[in-house]
């Protein structure tokens, strides 16, 4: 079941890049000027309450930017409600959020802040079946590098409190826009203390 959900989403996703504006990373670069004091010149962030963007896939970045925009536009009832993050996007065209995208993937990522745990890397590589625990693995990679050609995004390196936070949100539902809740069905199990360690793993990846 697991092999045809990724199968049908791989498909999804060829089709939504091929329709997708092409970014350019030097345009973007003089875009992202409004985007620094959180995220970073470069990407990557100071503010551990902040994602890291740098080195992130594309079109990852984009359909973040383009749910965001929607939270705004549905007033909260579809997309990814965030009050500052909707204001930003609501400013962004299609071709400025791929300019955006295209230029922080383009960057490289720093060291992240968080620790290797022998409780974070068992939950990441190998789930917890008896919660119903799908292993990280699976989606993010051995190294947490994602697969960008699913929508799965890179974890290596991101700041532990960003990660933290996204994973109690997906945990009681204030963020939903993960593809067929995968994320948040994930997430339903875990403890505070799972959520924790795993955090401080996936950062430590590089």
């Amino acid at each position: 079941m697991k092999k045809l959900i990724i199968t049908v989403l791989l498909g999804l996703s060829a089709v939504v890049t091929a329709n997708a504006a092409q970014g350019d990373a030097e345009a973007g670069k003089s875009k992202t000027a409004m985007c620094a004091a959180c995220h970073g010149t470069d990407g990557n962030s100071l503010v551990p309450m902040y994602p890291k963007l740098a080195g992130q896939s594309a079109s990852y970045l984009v359909k973040q930017l383009a749910d965001f925009k929607l939270g705004m536009t549905s007033g909260g009832a579809s997309g990814r409600v965030d009050p500052v993050m909707g204001g930003m996007a609501m400013t962004l065209s299609e071709q400025d959020m791929a300019d955006v995208a295209a230029f922080y993937a383009s960057q490289k990522s720093t060291t992240g802040d968080g620790s290797d745990n022998a409780h974070g890397k068992k939950l990441y590589l190998g789930g917890n079946a008896e919660m119903e625990v799908t292993a990280c693995v699976a989606c993010h990679g051995i190294n947490g590098n994602g697969m960008s050609s699913a929508g799965f995004p890179a974890l290596a390196s991101q700041n532990a409190d960003y990660l933290k936070s996204q994973l109690e949100k997906f945990r009681n539902g204030s963020r939903n826009n993960d593809m067929n809740g995968m994320m948040q069905g994930v997430a339903a199990n875990l403890t505070d203390a799972e959520i924790a360690a795993l955090s401080q793993y996936m950062s430590s990846l590089k």
